[in-house]
């Protein structure tokens, strides 16, 4: 079953930056495909807002880091939409590990994260790639980080695959195109509990105060503001790509 809106697939997209994602593209238009791995229940709730919002919207779940999952959601979408038109790669994981904790990552925990963070988004895409050539125009976003590019945030493996995708965004970038734009976001700080939980009470409120401080914007990211942004590279932007967009408030600029 098809119809005349665009399809967009957002891995990870039951709660958070994935979430409001949807629900944007679902408000202007588009069906969407909800992934999740293992939160059902917040994906249904997902879901039943994107229809709400105005687009159909197709639950699936799928583990990225599993080529075989990867490739049955593309399969399901098309089986129910008839096309795809952009997908963004959001499906995220990590430890949190203080960085001078050496001896607190070891091989699997390194395997683990670029297993979901690197090598999914490169399954899902591939996975997609002929459908996105097939519609013309169509858009990647991978959702990276600017741990990627500082060698920040929650781990040292974190960072390290989140600069793996913004190096692998330049590379599908040369090859997809002229049919598909590929780019890649790094927001910095996002508020909500995903976060929350990761550093501890005290700590986010301390950093989310210092960077709203100290940061040229005197901002710090919401799921919504950085959804914002990635609907831009999608709907718009159409001389860019193989680009690296920085959604910090300024942070990078200190």
């Amino acid at each position: 079953m098809s119809d005349s809106k665009p399809v967009a697939i957002v891995t990870g997209s039951s709660s958070g930056v994935g979430a409001a994602c949807v629900e944007q593209l679902a408000g202007r238009g588009w069906n969407v495909v909800v992934n999740y791995s293992r939160s059902e229940g917040p994906a249904k709730e997902v879901a039943r807002r994107c229809e709400a919002a105005g687009g159909a919207a197709l639950l699936v779940k799928a583990d990225v880091s599993e080529d075989a999952d990867c490739r049955r959601m593309v399969e399901e979408t098309m089986a129910r939409f008839g096309r795809i038109d952009a997908l963004v790669n959001n499906a995220g994981t990590t430890k949190f590990v203080d960085h001078a904790d050496l001896d607190g990552l070891d091989k699997a925990d390194f395997l683990h994260i670029y297993s979901v963070n690197t090598v999914g988004a490169f399954q899902v895409t591939r996975a997609a790639e002929p459908h996105l050539r097939a519609a013309g125009r169509a858009a990647v976003v991978n959702v990276a980080s600017i741990a990627g590019i500082r060698g920040i945030g929650s781990s040292i493996a974190y960072a390290a695959s989140k600069g793996a995708m913004i190096t692998m965004t330049k590379s599908l970038a040369r090859v997809l195109g002229p049919e598909v734009r590929v780019n890649a976001v790094c927001p910095g700080f996002i508020q909500g509990e995903w976060l929350r939980q990761g550093m501890g009470e005290e700590t986010y409120d301390r950093s989310k105060a210092f960077l709203e401080k100290v940061t040229p914007l005197k901002l710090t990211a919401t799921a919504d503001t950085v959804a914002e942004s990635i609907l831009q590279l999608i709907e718009g932007a159409s001389l860019i790509t193989g680009e690296t967009l920085i959604l910090d408030g300024g942070h990078h600029l200190l």
